[in-house]
């Protein structure tokens, strides 16, 4: 039987992360009961993180394998432009988007993620492009072809239909953008721990060489695991559409960075082959509350989030260096 010293050294993420929620929770209590604790605040905190959090479960995959997905908010953009013009397209003179297309606003994210996606695992694993170029330049092209559809501003005149539905709340208490993380964590967590995906996955972030000597073909893996990564970041795109209600070249430019940030405190290496779901997830809802909770004191400027993320990360790394991953990067 597994001790409690044991457990805690192997799950040492968590064991910190639980440390870092609980602390803030008490501070949080001590110093902006009122304004933290309420059942409007909590609302908002699940309606706000499946937007960043989904690409997050999709750019996991990636960095288990020992890459890395910075195209996510491309991909979450160009999705929410396609989809935004496409409703100006089909709504007609009247601005009213028919019911039937609903099921195509659903379809249309998943074939836009698992193109772009496929492109990146084709760049990273046909052409050997590291992934940190390959999926850069990809954000980098779908930046720019966002910014030429709208002409450098944000676009709003669709029918707002399906994004009214995005942002409603089921029995006025569960927000459908939580639903869709969730269906997406449940998922991923199947692929990862019910089927030989989530083996092949560690096994090849581990040591590729390993994994192609035992017969491992390591060329669909990654295209798939890309793809997933592609799909979660147009779902992102399309959670985005329905939070602002309209589509921008620039938004959600800081979820790239926030992204990275929970994989690799959810005890995700950065050098593959190791990681749980369970820490990820768990991450997100910690930066989450990081991030509310500072928003509650006005006398701190919530530019400085961005620089408190960047210096959490190298710490992060710093300390997953220190605690344990020594591996060689050469």
């Amino acid at each position: 039987m597994i001790s409690l010293k044991t457990a805690a050294k192997k799950n040492q993420h968590v064991v910190r992360l639980l440390v870092i929620m609980v602390v803030w929770m008490i501070f949080m209590a001590i110093t902006r009961f009122e304004k933290f604790y309420t059942f409007s605040n909590f609302k908002t905190m699940a309606s706000q993180f499946p937007e960043f959090g989904v690409m997050a479960l999709g750019g996991m995959l990636c960095m288990m394998t020992g890459g890395i997905d910075l195209s996510c908010v491309g991909v979450a953009n160009f999705t929410a432009v396609v989809c935004a013009l496409l409703m100006t397209a089909l709504g007609g003179e009247n601005g009213v988007l028919p019911a039937a297309t609903f099921p195509l606003f659903v379809v249309l994210p998943l074939v836009i993620g698992a193109f772009w996606g496929a492109f990146n695992g084709l760049l990273v694993s046909k052409i050997r492009i590291p992934p940190i170029l390959a999926t850069l330049g990809v954000n980098e092209l779908l930046s720019g072809i966002c910014i030429v559809l709208t002409g450098g501003g944000s676009y709003s005149s669709f029918p707002k239909d399906m994004t009214n539905l995005i942002v409603t709340d089921i029995g006025g208490v569960l927000p459908v953008r939580l639903l869709v993380f969730v269906i997406v964590a449940v998922v991923i967590w199947f692929m990862l721990e019910k089927t030989t995906y989530g083996t092949k996955l560690r096994l090849l972030g581990s040591s590729e060489k390993v994994a192609v000597y035992s017969g491992m073909k390591t060329v669909p893996l990654l295209i798939r695991t890309y793809m997933t990564s592609g799909i979660c970041s147009a779902l992102g795109g399309l959670l985005m559409l329905g939070t602002y209600a309209s589509a921008r070249a620039d938004y959600g430019s800081q979820y790239t960075l926030q992204t990275i940030l929970i994989i690799v405190l959810g005890g995700v290496s950065p050098l593959g082959g190791k990681g749980k779901m369970s820490g990820v997830i768990l991450a997100i809802f910690v930066l989450k509350m990081l991030e509310s909770g500072i928003n509650r004191f006005q006398n701190i400027s919530s530019y400085y989030i961005s620089l408190i993320w960047g210096g959490v990360l190298i710490l992060a790394m710093v300390l997953d260096y220190v605690t344990g991953d020594k591996r060689s990067r050469g």
